[in-house]
C-alpha cells in the first residue's frame, strides 16, 4: 500500500471518529425539557402549613347544595390538622388525624373518632372530604389511576387519581422559583353519597416549615 493512500484512510477513519463523538456529545448536552425539568426540581414537604378558600357543590336528598369558606391546613410527616370555615371565619369543623386514629369535631357536637379520615369526613360533612389525598394533591403530587407516580407542574393536564378523584392543576405559584407549588387545584367525582361532586381549592398562602 502506498504511503499518501494509507494516510487517507487514516485521515478518513479518523475524521468519521471525531463526527460520531462530536454528535454523541451534542445528544449529551440536549437540554431537558422546561417541564421535564420542573418536575425533577420539585420535592415533597413532609411540614406545610396552607391557607386558602374552599368551594364545594354536591347533592343532599337529590337537593343541589354548595358550601364556600376558608380552611388551614397543618401537616408534619405524623400529624395533619385541618380547620374548615365560614365565608365569615366561622369554625365549622376541625379534623385532627394522627396515624391510625381521626377525630372530626364540628361546633356543638361531640368529637367524632374514627380510623378511616375520608370516610370520617363523608359521614360526618355530608360530602367527601379527601384529607388522605389532599396531603399529596396540594403539593402536586399524586398517584393515577393506573398506578404511575404524578409530579405535576403547570404544564400537567388533568387526571384521575387511583381512588376515583378527577384532578386538575388549574393555575400555580411560580413567584419563588424554589417553592413552586399549586395555586388553584379542581376536584371532582361521581358518589353515591353525594352525587357528583365538584371541588375547588384555593391555596392563598403556603409555608414550607
Amino acid at each position: 500500500m502506498k504511503p499518501v493512500f494509507a494516510y487517507r484512510i487514516v485521515s478518513l477513519a479518523l475524521s468519521g471518529l471525531l463526527l460520531a463523538g462530536c454528535a454523541e456529545l451534542a445528544q449529551q448536552k440536549e437540554p431537558v425539557p422546561g417541564d421535564a425539568m420542573q418536575a425533577v426540581n420539585r420535592h415533597y414537604n413532609e411540614a406545610i402549613a396552607l391557607d386558602g378558600r374552599l368551594s364545594v357543590q354536591y347533592q343532599q336528598n337529590r337537593q343541589d347544595q354548595a358550601l364556600h369558606g376558608s380552611f388551614r391546613w397543618r401537616q408534619t410527616a405524623e400529624h395533619t390538622s385541618v380547620t374548615l370555615m365560614s365565608p365569615l371565619g366561622q369554625i365549622l369543623a376541625v379534623i385532627e388525624v394522627d396515624p391510625g386514629s381521626a377525630t372530626l369535631t364540628q361546633s356543638g357536637q361531640a368529637p367524632r373518632v374514627a380510623n378511616d379520615v375520608d370516610q370520617l369526613a363523608a359521614q360526618s360533612l355530608g360530602w367527601p372530604l379527601p384529607v388522605a389525598g389532599l396531603r399529596s394533591w396540594l403539593q402536586g403530587f399524586a398517584t393515577d389511576a393506573q398506578g404511575k407516580r404524578v409530579i405535576a407542574t403547570p404544564a400537567t393536564k388533568a387526571f384521575t387519581s387511583n381512588d376515583g378523584w378527577d384532578i386538575e392543576y388549574v393555575s400555580w405559584d411560580e413567584s419563588d422559583p424554589a417553592q413552586v407549588h399549586p395555586k388553584r387545584i379542581d376536584l371532582q367525582r361521581d358518589t353515591e353519597q353525594a352525587g357528583n361532586v365538584k371541588m375547588r381549592i384555593v391555596i392563598d398562602q403556603w409555608q414550607a416549615r
